[in-house]
């Protein structure tokens, strides 16, 4: 699709399709506009959820949504798969590893990738949760464990497969901890006779003075308090300095053996090539301004995640929140489609949840404060509402609704990816 859009319509590329590139398609103007949305896979995913295919709550297929099906009737918008390499903003053009495709808008949702904080040898050595790739990863590492530890001789060796160390405490941090803790006191009695709950260790790491940092004083008291139920055991004030050979290092100088470890810690904005150092903020995300364009353009706008914009109430940035990426999408688009900019970004805040297990969940809702099963329930419905597809809804409800009755789950299998043949372009996004 070149600038030359039909009937003179502008041409809008939106690369990423998160909650910031869905929102802003299904909101700009059909008439005005013709858009390409790029992406390095061919689905949406929900990024909440990914945890519950990590724990084997859920199939990943559930909180995924193909984007060809979702813009099948949309005849403005086509999609491309592909992962976006540089920008080139003089020619008005994205690069990917399989095309070159020119614009007259650019919106960059792309999100972000996790963060090491400088310890980048640990990209290769930790369990991270920020694709579905990544969650089934972590999936299939537990059970895997799991069945070892099951047959193993050793009852020393039992106790080194099975220790489990998340590092960070916000809300995916103590939401993986309290589904592996869940798996812990409730799964491995039914399922794994051999085992014994003692044998699995889970230990939840936090730089902070408090889990769920961001979140209320309750909901942090509430959400200690349910992961000592599920047998997690929580460090606070305490950062990592380094992981090797299965020992991790604080910077107290204490010393944990860990064979898994779970990385949730930090978040830093995806890089993309062919722009100068001064478009990009705190955590690598690019500086916008109150209308969401990137410092020093008009024709160039970030979104979401990895968008920096500050304001009174958030003097370090709005938080890398769904809520956010979707209010600042159906703002740009009302000032798109009247074609000047009136509309600056305010972000409403709808509050925020948790949850840590089975009726174990919390909730800050403006002067509202919910824990325990009301939270818990409250928050079963937000998500169930966000996930695209109607099919999709209906089958995480009724595996909500299955594993809450019997404890039980068909999802426990360890399907491991094979490797041939192998094919040279799966690669060339590293490139």
């Amino acid at each position: 699709m070149n600038n030359e859009s039909n009937m003179g319509k502008k041409h809008i590329v939106i690369i990423g399709g998160g909650f910031a590139g869905i929102n802003i398609i299904k909101s700009l103007d059909k008439e005005k506009f013709d858009i390409t949305l790029v992406d390095r896979h061919n689905f949406h995913s929900f990024p909440p959820l990914f945890y519950q295919i990590a724990s084997s709550g859920l199939d990943s297929g559930s909180i995924s949504f193909p984007f060809r099906r979702e813009v099948r009737h949309m005849k403005h918008v086509r999609f491309h798969m592909g992962e976006v390499k540089s920008v080139n903003t003089s020619a008005k053009t994205i690069t990917t590893q399989f095309e070159t495709i020119s614009y007259d808008y650019l919106l960059i949702a792309a999100g972000t990738t996790n963060n090491f904080f400088g310890m980048n040898d640990l990209r290769d050595k930790v369990y991270t949760l920020k694709s579905v790739a990544e969650a089934i990863r972590l999936r299939n590492e537990v059970l895997d464990r799991l069945e070892r530890a099951s047959i193993a001789k050793d009852e020393d060796e039992k106790k080194r497969l099975l220790s489990f160390v998340v590092i960070g405490a916000g809300p995916t941090g103590v939401e993986v901890a309290g589904a592996i803790g869940e798996m812990k006191r409730y799964i491995l009695p039914r399922e794994y006779p051999d085992l014994d709950k003692e044998d699995l260790k889970i230990l939840i790491v936090e730089g902070a003075d408090k889990v769920l940092r961001t979140m209320s004083e309750d909901a942090s008291r509430h959400a200690t308090e349910y992961l000592g139920h599920l047998m997690v055991d929580v460090k606070l004030n305490t950062t990592m300095v380094s992981y090797d050979n299965n020992i991790v290092k604080f910077a107290n100088g204490e010393e944990v053996y860990c064979e898994t470890l779970i990385w949730t810690a930090g978040i830093t904005g995806e890089h993309i090539e062919g722009f100068d150092k001064s478009v990009f903020g705190r955590g690598g995300r690019f500086i916008v301004d109150s209308y969401n364009r990137v410092n020093g353009f008009n024709d160039i706008f970030a979104l979401g995640d990895i968008a920096y914009m500050e304001s009174p109430q958030y003097p370090h940035g709005y938080p890398q929140l769904a809520q956010v990426a979707i209010q600042q999408a159906k703002c740009l688009a009302k000032n798109l489609n009247i074609g000047e900019f009136k509309k600056k970004f305010e972000y409403k805040d709808k509050g925020s949840m948790a949850t840590v297990g089975r009726n174990r969940a919390v909730a800050d809702l403006h002067k509202l404060h919910m824990y325990g099963r009301p939270a818990w329930v409250a928050w079963m419905f937000v998500h169930l509402i966000s996930i695209l597809g109607m099919r999709n809804k209906l089958t995480v409800l009724i595996n909500w609704i299955w594993a809450y009755c019997t404890y039980s789950t068909s999802l426990r299998l360890l399907i491991r990816p094979t490797k041939y043949p192998y094919r040279r372009h799966w690669d060339l996004a590293k490139e």
